[in-house]
C-alpha cells in the first residue's frame, strides 16, 4: 500500500465506487421486480375490487379503473412513507436530523425532491394504470424505456457523460420499447379493442421515472439518499391526499368511503409489503446515482423488468406475449451493455 501513488489510489477508489454503485442498482432491480407482486394482487382485493364494480356501474369500466388506480397509488405512497420513516429511525438520530435539515433547505436542496415527487407520481400512477388495464407483465416491461429519458435529460441538463457503449445500450433499449408497444397495439387494433389507458400508463411510467432520475441526480449533489427519498414520497403523499383525492370526492366519487374500508388485516399486509419493497427499491436507486450516474443507475435498475416477469409468472402463472418477451430481452441486453462498461469511462460522471 505504501508504494501506491496518488493516481493508483484514485483508480482503486473509482473501482470501489463503481462496484458499490452497481450493487445498489442491482438491489433496486430485485426490490422493484418484487413490488409487482403486491401491486398486482391489490387490484383483486376489497375495497378496491368492490369500488371498481360500483364506479363501473355508473361511469363505465375505464373510468372506474382510473379512479381505483388513484386510490391504490395514494395508499402505495403512504405505506412507502411509513416504511422510509421507520428506516431513517433505525439508521439513527443523525439520519432523522439530516431528514429535517434537508426539508428545511428548500431553496437549495429539497425543492428537487419535491419536484421529483411530481415526476414519480406520474410514473407510479401510470404503472398502476398499465397493471389495471393490460397486466403486470406489460406494466413492468413498458417502463423499461425510462433510462432513455433519464440519460438524455441528465446529459442535456447538467452534462452527465454518456459513453459510446452506454449510448449503444440506450439505442437497444429504444428498439425493445418499440417492440413492446408495437406488438401489443397491432394485435389489439386487429380486434378493435385497444386499451389506450394502459398504453398511456406505460408511457407515463417511462417518462416519469426518467425525469425523476434526472431531477434526483441534481438534488443528490447536496443531500443524502435516505433523506432525499423520504422527502420525495412525503411530497407525493401530500399531492394525493391533500389535492387529488379530495377533488375526486367533491366530483362525486366515493374516495373517502372506500379509503375508510382499508383496515382489513390482509389488505394492510399486502399494502405494507408494497410499501416496503417499493421504498427500499427507491432507497437503493437513489444511492446508485451519485456513484455511477443517472444513466447507468437507471440502466442497471432496468433489470427489474426481467425480475418482475419472472416473479409474476411464478406466483400468478401469467405469461407475457411474444412482443413483451422480445422487447424485454432487448431492454435487458441494452442494460447489460451499459453494465459491462469499463470503470475507466466513469472516472468522472460529469462533463467539463
Amino acid at each position: 500500500m505504501e508504494n501506491l501513488n496518488l493516481n493508483d489510489l484514485k483508480v482503486m477508489e473509482n473501482k470501489r465506487r463503481v462496484r458499490y454503485g452497481y450493487m445498489w442498482a442491482l438491489f433496486c432491480a430485485v426490490f422493484w421486480g418484487i413490488w409487482y407482486l403486491p401491486g398486482t394482487a391489490v387490484w383483486c382485493l376489497n375495497p378496491f375490487d368492490e369500488m371498481s364494480a360500483a364506479i363501473a356501474a355508473t361511469h363505465g369500466e375505464s373510468i372506474s379503473l382510473v379512479v381505483v388506480a388513484v386510490l391504490i397509488t395514494a395508499f402505495n405512497a403512504l405505506t412507502v412513507v411509513i416504511a422510509l420513516l421507520l428506516w431513517n429511525v433505525v439508521l439513527g438520530k443523525h439520519k432523522v436530523k439530516e431528514l429535517g435539515r434537508t426539508i428545511m433547505e428548500f431553496k437549495h436542496c429539497s425543492k428537487w425532491f419535491f419536484l421529483g415527487s411530481i415526476c414519480g407520481l406520474i410514473a407510479v400512477f401510470g404503472s398502476y394504470l398499465a397493471m389495471g388495464f393490460i397486466g403486470a407483465a406489460f406494466s413492468a416491461v413498458a417502463g423499461l424505456l425510462y433510462p432513455v429519458v433519464g440519460s438524455t435529460v441528465a446529459r442535456l441538463w447538467y452534462g452527465e457523460k454518456i459513453s459510446k457503449r452506454a449510448l449503444a445500450g440506450i439505442l437497444i433499449i429504444v428498439c425493445g420499447g418499440i417492440a413492446i408497444y408495437a406488438g401489443g397495439l397491432v394485435s389489439e387494433i386487429a380486434t378493435g379493442e385497444v386499451q389506450w389507458f394502459g398504453y398511456l400508463g406505460g408511457l407515463m411510467a417511462a417518462l416519469g421515472w426518467g425525469l425523476e432520475g434526472a431531477v434526483a441526480g441534481k438534488g443528490l449533489d447536496l443531500a443524502e439518499p435516505d433523506a432525499a427519498i423520504t422527502i420525495r414520497f412525503i411530497g407525493e403523499s401530500m399531492v394525493w391526499w391533500i389535492v387529488v383525492i379530495p377533488v375526486l370526492a367533491l366530483l362525486g366519487f366515493p374516495m373517502l368511503h372506500y379509503a375508510a374500508l382499508i383496515f382489513d388485516p390482509f389488505v394492510l399486509l399486502v399494502l405494507m409489503f408494497a410499501g416496503i419493497t417499493f421504498g427500499f427499491c427507491y432507497v437503493t436507486w437513489y444511492k446508485s446515482f451519485p456513484l455511477i450516474g443517472v444513466g447507468r443507475g437507471q440502466g442497471i435498475g432496468n433489470l427489474y423488468g426481467l425480475f418482475a416477469v419472472i416473479f409474476v409468472f411464478l406466483f400468478f402463472g401469467t405469461s407475457p406475449g411474444w412482443a413483451i418477451i422480445i422487447g424485454g430481452i432487448l431492454c435487458v441486453a441494452g442494460s447489460f451493455l451499459m453494465f459491462t462498461e469499463s470503470t475507466g469511462d466513469m472516472e468522472s460522471l460529469r462533463g467539463e
